[in-house]
């Protein structure tokens, strides 16, 4: 059985503002909150919790970014079709 992991991310169309986010978070901002206000997916009413997946479920870019991660570790930009991504892993 693959291995499933659980993330959260915030999506955004410019890499400007991807970058404001990324210096939020920094500078302890909490990451949940920066997603409902920031996020242009449905997963920011969750704090962009987008629950567990495993590989081949999300695309290339995305997944490559988020299975590197360990748990509670936020990943730096990642530019796939639909903007920039921030990833969190949570589990």
């Amino acid at each position: 059985m693959s291995e499933k992991i659980r993330c959260a991310h915030i999506l955004v169309e410019k890499e400007s503002t991807a970058k404001d986010i990324l210096d939020k978070l920094t500078n302890g901002e909490s990451f949940a909150k920066l997603a409902e206000q920031y996020s242009l997916d449905g997963s920011r009413k969750r704090g962009g919790d987008l629950g567990f997946f495993s590989k081949g479920q999300m695309i290339k870019p995305f997944e490559e970014a988020a299975f590197k991660l360990k748990k509670g570790e936020i990943s730096g930009l990642v530019k796939t079709q639909f903007g920039y991504h921030i990833i969190k892993r949570l589990e």
